[in-house]
């Protein structure tokens, strides 16, 4: 986790947390990336960073085949038979019985508000995760120095010996 994609920039909790939201309870699962960037920051001119979030965070994300759109993992577990306009899952056999036109208007149930929240919780322990290893990492820097000083001090002291 030396490369954590939580540890990107200061804002990718925070981005990662907004993405969840928005992909969780759109009326339509899948979207391109200047899809999602216009639902998730107001416009549609960073689908490129967004789809750079959608990559760097496969615990959560998944693009489609083709790599130009994107959905949350655990909204594409939910049977495709809601319908967008009525807002209410429908049986199979109403779907099977549709024209394409009108299956193009049925996409995945929403996430409840518990799995939006396990999803959130599960973001922030990773971020806090990740800050922690980084942390940690770095506990052998005092004692590299300590070391680096006391090696100096005593190669410094014999070769003022060593001239003397």
């Amino acid at each position: 986790m030396a490369n954590s994609p939580y540890l990107k920039n200061d804002a990718r909790l925070a981005e990662v947390i907004a993405a969840i939201q928005a992909m969780s309870i759109y009326k339509f699962y899948k979207l391109d990336f200047a899809g999602w960037s216009d639902r998730i920051s107001g416009h549609s001119g960073e689908g490129e960073h967004w789809r750079q979030v959608f990559v760097d965070h496969p615990e959560f994300f998944r693009l489609d085949a083709a790599r130009e759109k994107a959905s949350l993992v655990a909204r594409r577990q939910h049977p495709k038979n809601y319908d967008v306009d009525a807002r209410i899952q429908i049986e199979n056999t109403v779907f099977l019985a549709m024209e394409d036109s009108q299956k193009a208007r049925i996409s995945r149930s929403p996430l409840s508000q518990g799995e939006i929240a396990s999803l959130i919780q599960t973001a922030v322990e990773l971020h806090s995760r990740a800050m922690e290893q980084a942390r940690d990492r770095r506990w052998w820097l005092p004692v590299l120095t300590a070391f680096i000083g006391a090696a100096s001090g005593i190669a410094g002291t014999l070769l003022g010996a060593s001239l003397t």
